[in-house]
């Protein structure tokens, strides 16, 4: 199964090879979302402490976000590429800039 799932992401990103900078903090961020103590903070403090995190983009990314109506927060990768917050599947996914 996990092995199927690696391949569907080769399959699926396959021309974005620097989606991989994205897809490993979502990795990170997806299993403490299944904390049940999970909050938009503790997914900020660990991506701030991800050094392929462009804090700066992410800030601009971020001006509006509301916690009440957002959810958690997004990230900008020094790559180009986002570690976005999927708020109806209550995890993150990589996506392209």
């Amino acid at each position: 199964m996990q092995n199927d799932r690696k391949q569907d992401f080769k399959e699926e990103f396959h021309d974005y090879p620097f989606m991989t900078d994205a897809q490993r903090l979502v990795n990170e961020l997806n299993v403490l979302t299944k904390d049940p103590q999970f909050s938009y903070v503790k997914a900020r403090a660990c991506a701030r402490g991800d050094d392929r995190v462009d804090k700066d983009a992410s800030r601009t990314l971020n001006e509006d976000f509301n916690p009440d109506v957002d959810g958690c927060e997004s990230f900008a990768m020094k790559d180009g590429s986002r570690c976005e917050w999927a708020s109806g599947q209550f995890r993150y996914r990589a996506a392209a800039p």
